[in-house]
């Protein structure tokens, strides 16, 4: 008989949170039906690099909980100055007012971003960063007089986020067809992931296909190209030495904005408050969220130069956008104390010193077959997974279905690492851990990538 759909009188309080997670949260890209016979794995409490399941099985976060946590878990610090800031002053809009945080933090960030990145627009995350500056970019040129500059560039694979604008940039085909159509004006181009490339292709091959698509589009109808100093999707694409100095020739001689996305790349993550001093370039926009408040509340950011802000800073003039919690004065007290703890613990520098040994960690692990690409900078790094690593061939899709959802997903978890397996693109095996961790952690991730990648190869040798 069919359900009428109607709710129960009564929620069963008494129930175990697992039975009331399958009744009521739905996940984020999550396959729902894959927990009918399996449990949600809920995490129940942080400290340091590591978190804790309601089974008191304890994790190394590789990941940052989604390249968020960059000074680590359970920091009481940080709390206090929540629950500081909420005793003051729990909330006022920054549409038509101020407050002391937002103030201050606008103006440390300002600080801290290169050239003249100088005004800082809040957001409540990274797709909301991203869409506030696509939009930006279609209004400023409006605002001075070219119109038609509407277009966005960005690269194959890309993930800039899921709201209608920002997936007119993620090149991700999955993540876009079922919302289809989407907001006009977004193309794409190849990224700079190398593995498979010629060995004799020019090294600003990836570079020039951006003036060329420009060309196609029609110069006078593109307002911006966006790029990730790292690009994420895909596993951790690095670029070629002197891409993006190609690429800004490119926009200015375009007259085209250039967005750096740095919504994972900045706070730290490479080794420098932002991604883009990592590669030497000057963007006329930044984004970034995850690490400014290392996660402990939501926010994000766009970072405009005073060229894209002049057209608004007169008379009438208006950008006409805005969120209602960008610059919540709890995130931006915790943004300020997690920026603090960063300089404090020059956890910068410790990212530059330890890279090269977290690197190794995955080097490594090159004796094992399955072991292709290993890429990235900071920490920020990815392995790629290859069924024949003298040809580079990958595994078709349901190799790679078995291979990441079937046996490593779950396998590294029930070992205790918590980190990304990811076939959009290649299958790939991510780890962002954050920035406080040192050798001992390293050494964690690498036992237990060893164990768990040594044994996927042996089955899928098995599997034929």
């Amino acid at each position: 008989m069919a359900s009428s759909g109607l709710k129960p009188a009564v929620i069963d309080e008494s129930a175990g949170l697992q039975e009331l997670a399958k009744q009521h949260l739905w996940l984020h890209f999550s396959r729902m039906g894959a927990y009918e016979d399996a449990e949600i794995p809920i995490i129940v409490r942080g400290e340091g690099p590591y978190l804790w399941d309601d089974h008191g099985n304890r994790y190394l976060d590789g990941l940052s909980a989604l390249f968020c946590s960059n000074v680590g878990h359970g920091r009481e610090e940080l709390a206090d100055v929540a629950a500081a800031q909420l005793r003051e002053l729990e909330f006022v809009t920054t549409w038509n007012y101020a407050h002391p945080r937002a103030i201050e933090l606008a103006a440390r960030i300002a600080n801290l971003a290169p050239g003249e990145l100088n005004r800082v627009f809040f957001t409540s995350g990274g797709s909301e960063a991203v869409e506030s500056a696509i939009k930006l970019a279609r209004n400023y040129f409006r605002a001075t007089g070219k119109g038609q500059k509407h277009k966005l560039v960005a690269r194959e694979i890309a993930y800039h986020g899921t709201t209608l604008g920002a997936l007119a940039a993620t090149g991700v085909p999955a993540l876009r067809q079922p919302f289809e159509p989407l907001a006009p004006g977004g193309s794409h181009v190849p990224n700079t992931r190398s593995y498979r490339w010629p060995a004799d292709r020019d090294p600003l091959w990836a570079a020039e296909k951006i003036a060329e698509r420009i060309e196609f589009e029609g110069p006078d109808t593109v307002a911006a190209v966006i790029l990730e100093p790292v690009q994420n999707a895909g596993g951790c694409i690095p670029p070629q030495q002197g891409y993006f100095q190609r690429v800004r020739e490119i926009c200015d001689a375009y007259d085209v904005l250039l967005i750096s996305d740095e919504v994972i790349c900045s706070w730290g993550r490479l080794g420098h408050w932002f991604g883009c001093e990592r590669y030497d370039y000057q963007p006329d926009i930044i984004t970034t969220a995850k690490g400014l408040t290392s996660a402990y509340v939501p926010m994000g950011a766009m970072i405009a130069s005073e060229r894209v802000y002049e057209p608004f800073s007169e008379g009438s003039a208006m950008f006409a956008h805005g969120f209602t919690f960008g610059g919540h004065p709890v995130a931006a007290a915790v943004a300020l104390a997690n920026i603090e703890i960063i300089e404090r613990e020059d956890l910068n520098g410790h990212v530059l010193r330890t890279q090269g040994e977290f690197r190794q960690t995955l080097e490594d692990l090159r004796e094992i077959p399955i072991v292709g690409d290993i890429r990235g900078a900071g920490f920020f790094l990815a392995i790629e997974l290859v069924k024949d690593r003298d040809s580079k061939q990958s595994f078709d899709d349901d190799e790679a279905e078995w291979l990441l959802r079937d046996f490593l997903s779950g396998e590294l978890y029930r070992q205790g690492l918590i980190c990304r397996t990811d076939d959009r693109g290649d299958p790939v095996i991510q780890l962002a851990p954050p920035l406080i961790c040192g050798s001992e952690h390293f050494e964690e991730i690498g036992a237990v990538l060893e164990k768990v990648l040594t044994e996927a190869w042996a089955r899928m040798d098995k599997r034929g």
